[in-house]
């Protein structure tokens, strides 16, 4: 068991010092390329090509009596543990228990089978065999603690990871680039971005690989903390000690993606033009989700065409992307030309067909690729393809159905949520209260209840003038814990990423960006225009409503963007709010007028504005 790790007193003297390293093994499955020199090999060359001829050679060492010498039996036992071949572990593992006194390469091999083999090994045993290792007196060496700590990041064992941190700083390998990497890996995969940035810094910048640097991007990638990995990225670049691999490419595509940096992504395809012959299936990937998400579909197209072996995942980004986008009839062409290459759907790109459907209004379509994809293709639907369901039918009107298809769902032990709330926002939209509650009474039953639903309920009450109602839920939600999230809205201006929330003055060009409000406001009115505030859940004079509504996060990262940006530019705004009626009609107004296009990306889809026009075609 995982926990065994955890040592005593006496063990931790027994490797106050290290040992040197074992010799390596001879030809064969070897350990990695290291960037230092390795002991000759010993023993006889193995060139086994299956278990079963590595049994027969085992076979034979045993009638010669050479089964229990470590330098005999070692290539044997670096064949099974590294081959991947079915059933190599075990024997690897039978070969290693015959050994009468095995060094640290030995453990080291057999730790690195078990960590490397592809779903086959177990990385538990290989944190029991460290502490066998120090049971039996063998000292651990620098090779020993990226497999022990690779181990303990598969386990998500951060406890024990602390353990080997310490052990490695008192045997003085915390030098080693290779063991600051796995640090770096582990404490990124068990969540600890901070720990990982540690672990990070305590490594000689001269020192700094690649890796190190792929390491950090990926921890601050599986954390979600875009704005650190795409700055990180940007040392790493600065840097020039070191060209980007492609794992940190992939991390700061996703960054750029998320954040909605176009720029910044555009900047890194160029690089990937210039320094590589071609782009492999992973990063055309990450760049056509990249493009998709920036608000440029049809970079992404053409990224995606360009394609030369294109994969399901990446069917799947393109035809997500589509739906983000609103263009349904090109994801449904998309998803039939995966059909016809061969590659099986599954359950991820039917979750962006059913998208395309219900955000375009294809309930039909949508119907049919819903029955064909548990019918033809046996997906089984999970929640997210429910949830599209039930958000087809509620946004179409039919709400009853909607909750219908919610009680149908199969107690299969998938949680509703996503069910709930698609519904209650379609509540939200065509103002049915009474079944709001419902859902809201639902979510809050799920233990599922956050407090978007309770602002989304709360919201209803004040347009329906039942302010007690309205103050009641929120007095709920704020008793209960339940924060909601502030409202922000980003532009991207030469490559910088600026921020804004609603009556932000915290820009050092707030008295700029509030004089471009005005002047936008003025204009608007020669256009007949009328701030909606009916949306406004807000007990409040209409003059105090007016002035909230005129500094919305969105309009104030729009005036941005039209200040900083070239004339005919488009502006491209990233949101975390769903598009309000006002915002839209007041983006809608302001492309016609400054002839500029304003594409926004709110929490659901793009709307892009063009000559006082959306794409969504006013159903969003």
């Amino acid at each position: 068991m995982v926990g065994g790790l955890v040592l005593s007193q006496a063990q931790s003297h027994q490797i106050a010092t290290p040992r040197t390293a074992a010799p390596a093994p001879g030809p064969g499955p070897v350990l990695e390329k290291r960037p230092r020199e390795q002991a000759a090999p010993c023993g006889k060359a193995v060139s086994a090509r299956s278990v079963d001829e590595v049994r027969k050679a085992h076979a034979r060492h045993i009638k010669l009596g050479l089964d229990r010498s470590p330098r005999h039996a070692r290539p044997l036992l670096a064949a099974c543990a590294l081959s991947g071949w079915p059933g190599g572990m075990e024997l690897a593992a039978s070969i290693f228990d015959s050994l009468d006194e095995p060094e640290a390469f030995d453990y080291n091999t057999l730790m690195r089978g078990h960590v490397i083999s592809g779903g086959r090994g177990d990385p538990a045993a290989a944190l029991m065999l460290h502490v066998d290792m120090l049971e039996a007196g063998v000292a651990p060496d620098s090779y020993t603690f990226p497999f022990v700590l690779k181990a303990c990041a598969q386990l998500a064992a951060l406890q024990q990871g602390r353990q080997l941190q310490a052990h490695v700083v008192k045997l003085g390998f915390h030098h080693d680039e290779h063991v600051q990497n796995s640090l770096i890996s582990l404490y990124g995969k068990c969540g600890e971005p901070a720990a990982a940035r540690l672990a990070f810094d305590g490594t000689a910048a001269g020192g700094r690989t690649a890796a190190s640097w792929s390491a950090l991007l990926a921890a601050y990638t599986r954390a979600g903390m875009w704005s650190e990995c795409l700055a990180s990225f940007g040392a790493m670049a600065r840097g020039g000690a070191r060209r980007p691999d492609e794992s940190s490419m992939v991390s700061a595509l996703s960054a750029c993606a998320h954040l909605g940096a176009h720029d910044a992504g555009r900047s890194i395809h160029c690089a990937l033009l210039r320094n590589a012959a071609g782009l492999n299936t992973i990063m055309g990937t990450a760049l056509v989700d990249m493009y998709a998400k920036c608000g440029r579909i049809d970079k992404a197209a053409a990224v995606f065409g360009a394609m030369g072996d294109r994969n399901a995942w990446a069917y799947s980004a393109m035809v997500s992307g589509l739906a983000m986008h609103g263009d349904a009839r090109e994801a449904l062409r998309v998803f039939e030309e995966m059909l016809r290459e061969g590659h099986a759907p599954d359950a991820a790109v039917y979750v962006g067909v059913l998208n395309a459907c219900s955000r375009a209004g294809l309930l039909d379509d949508g119907l049919r690729c819903f029955d064909r994809m548990r019918l033809e293709h046996k997906v089984s639907p999970n929640a997210q393809h429910y949830g599209c369901m039930v958000d087809m039918l509620a946004r179409a009107g039919r709400l009853d159905e909607a909750r219908a298809l919610i009680g149908s769902m199969p107690p299969t032990g998938q949680p509703t949520d996503t069910a709930w709330r698609s519904l209650l926002n379609a509540c939200r939209i065509h103002g049915d209260l009474d079944l709001a509650e419902r859902a809201l009474q639902e979510l809050r039953r799920l233990g599922a209840a956050n407090a978007g639903d309770y602002v989304i309920v709360a919201g209803m009450h004040a347009r329906a003038k039942e302010w007690d109602a309205a103050a009641a839920l929120r007095t709920e939600a704020a008793d209960a814990g339940l924060a909601q999230a502030p409202g922000f809205s980003a532009v991207e201006v030469r490559g910088e990423v600026h921020r804004f929330v609603s009556q932000d003055m915290s820009h050092p060009r707030s008295r700029d960006i509030y004089e471009m409000l005005h002047q936008m406001e003025w204009q608007l009115r020669f256009e007949g225009y009328e701030p909606d505030t009916s949306e406004l859940a807000l007990d409040a004079g209409e003059e105090e409503k007016r002035r909230v509504v005129a500094a919305h996060s969105q309009k104030l990262a729009m005036a941005f963007g039209l200040l900083s940006t070239p004339e005919g530019a488009p502006v491209r705004v990233v949101t975390n709010l769903r598009m309000s009626k006002e915002c839209h009609a007041y983006s809608a107004l302001i492309s016609e007028i400054f002839g500029r296009e304003i594409v926004v990306r709110d929490r659901n889809r793009f709307h892009r504005f063009r000559s006082g026009a959306c794409t969504c075609r006013d159903y969003w």
